[in-house]
Order: C-alpha cells, then structure tokens, then sequence
C-alpha cells in the first residue's frame, strides 16, 4: 500500500484534514467543528477512526497547518486553547514525519494552484510576474503571509500580523478603537478584523448582538444596522490590507483569505474597500497597480499543505511506518 500523509488546516474555529499521496492532490477532505473535540490528538484520532478500515497503517507522516506561531518543538493556536509538542505528536501516532507550518503558509502556498473559478476580483490591476504576492484576511483571527518567487520556487514569509496595533484616522474609528480599549486594552488588528470582530462593530454602532453569521446574514437582507456595520468593516480592511501590501510591495497581487472575506464578497464592489486600499499618498498609483482578489475556495489551505505533504509522501521509507 503507497504510503499517506494526513493533511490538516487546523483554524480557530474549524479544521480541514484530507490525505495526500506524492502527486500533492488532497482527497477525502473532511470538515470539523473544533468545539466537538478536547484538542489536536482527539481531533486527528476521530477523524482517521472515520476513515476506511486500513487507512491509519498507510500514514506514514502529518502536516499540520495551524493558526499560530510554529517555531520550535511547542505549537499553540493563537485563538483557542489548544496545544501539542511535535515530538509527542509524531510518537503518539507513529508517524516517520512531521511538518508544522503556520494556516497561512500552507494558503500562501495554495494560492498559486487557484483558478479564476476560486476568486472574486475586488477592482482593477494587472500582476507583476514573479512580484510579490500578498494573502491577508480575518477569520477566528487575522491571518497574514506573503509569497516571493525566487528561481523557479515560491517562498513563504509568515508573521503575526493580525496582533499588530490598530490605530484610527477618523472620528468612527476612534469611536471603535474607544470601545476596543476599553473592553480589550490595547487594540490590535484582530479585534476588529475577525469574526469577533465584525459582530463587536455591529454591536457597537447599533447595540444589537448578533454573532457574526447573524450580521452577514441580516446585510444580505439589506437591513440597515448590518450594511453599516459591513461598510465599516470593509472601510477598515481595505486601509489596513493596503499598509500591508505597501510594506511588501505586493505587486504580484493580493488575495483575501479567511471565512469572513468569503462571506463578505457580495458586499466589496459597493463598499469603500478599493478607495481605502489605495488612499495611502503619495503611492496611490502604485497601489491601485495592484489587482486584488478574495478567495472562494472551500479548502485553499489544503492546496499548500499537499504541495508540503508530496515531498513527504516522496520521502516516507517503506516499512517504518508504526500503527
């Protein structure tokens, strides 16, 4: 039996796990909810046990893209109270090898799989080949990477941009960041830029708590409070994505990522995304060079998680393998 490598984009709020052989296509993608597990272990445990009798002695190693820093042997999710030590990780389950890489390395190296069909252009802008490209987007939080192209090889570069400090340039945003310190202490990007985030800025501007499904659902409606609270939303993402795709020159494009960008889609080309994205003077032209895209794909993070899991795959010697 050809060796398997369990692949999974483990976000705060859900994780996509799929198995992949040498030729780096995901199959038999499956979708959890995170609340129904206690942590990394049981979730990887339930979902092999779902799998075809047979499958668990096959999988020889793991990738695992998690949304949170991923130096060194402890990996913690930024946005919920899950962790695991590689080393025991790989023992507890036999595995030969084990990769760890942050949620939006593996989409980073997903994007360049996607076709016309997974994005949704947000205005003009013609890519620089072999430019820079830049995915951002919130979801549970902000997620942030960037793609350079050196040789004929794309290279990730990850951070932690959603904790960078969120800052206002007009009286509405200030009204927010007010409420974001009092409730938060120091406002970051992610406080505003998520999930959360979104159903936080419909509550304060319109006093009603919804959850953040609520809110889209309601501005699909066209009720009042939540087009608002989207304007406001997307009048923020667009000045922030454009610091961001300043510092690293995107001009190979930038692509929003996350659940919340997805289900804000209808709402962008009538919003003041675009006109925030490039208000950064003096370098407005460079920035509306830029063309923009939101990523609809179920499962882009998979994408990159096979092109890592391939060369695993291709690795794994046969026969070392523990069940």
């Amino acid at each position: 039996m050809p060796h398997l490598i369990l692949i999974a984009d483990i976000g705060g709020t859900s994780s996509r796990l799929a198995l992949v052989g040498t030729d780096g296509v995901p199959t038999d993608i499956r979708i959890h909810r995170n609340d129904d597990f206690a942590g990394f272990e049981a979730l990887i445990e339930a979902d092999i046990a779902a799998r075809p009798a047979g499958t668990r002695p096959a999988i020889g190693g793991a990738v695992l893209a998690v949304a949170g820093p991923v130096d060194g042997d402890a990996v913690k999710l930024t946005n919920r109270d899950w962790a695991f030590s590689k080393r025991a990780m790989r023992r507890h389950f036999g595995w030969q090898k084990l990769e760890a890489v942050n949620d939006f390395e593996a989409l980073a190296y997903g994007v360049p799989a996607l076709t016309a069909d997974d994005l949704v252009p947000v205005g003009a802008g013609r890519a620089v080949p072999k430019g820079p490209m830049l995915i951002c987007g919130p979801g549970t939080g902000f997620g942030v990477a960037g793609l350079l192209t050196i040789g004929r090889r794309f290279h990730p570069i990850t951070g932690e941009g959603g904790r960078m400090r969120l800052g206002a340039v007009n009286s509405e945003e200030a009204r927010l960041l007010a409420h974001l310190v009092r409730e938060l202490g120091t406002p970051v990007v992610e406080h505003a830029l998520s999930g959360s985030g979104l159903a936080r800025i419909h509550y304060i501007f319109s006093g009603e708590k919804l959850s953040p499904e609520a809110v889209i659902a309601a501005a699909t409606r066209r009720e009042a409070d939540a087009l608002e609270t989207c304007r406001i939303f997307l009048r923020l993402f667009g000045r922030i994505t454009g610091d961001l795709a300043l510092t690293i020159n995107a001009r190979g494009g930038v692509f929003l990522a996350g659940g919340v960008s997805a289900a804000l889609a209808p709402f962008f080309a009538g919003s003041e995304f675009r006109e925030m994205f490039e208000d950064h003077p003096p370098h407005q032209p460079r920035l509306a060079a830029m063309p923009i895209h939101i990523i609809t794909h179920a499962t882009p993070g998979l994408f990159g998680c096979g092109q890592i899991g391939a060369r695993l795959a291709a690795g794994l010697k046969p026969g070392l393998h523990l069940v």
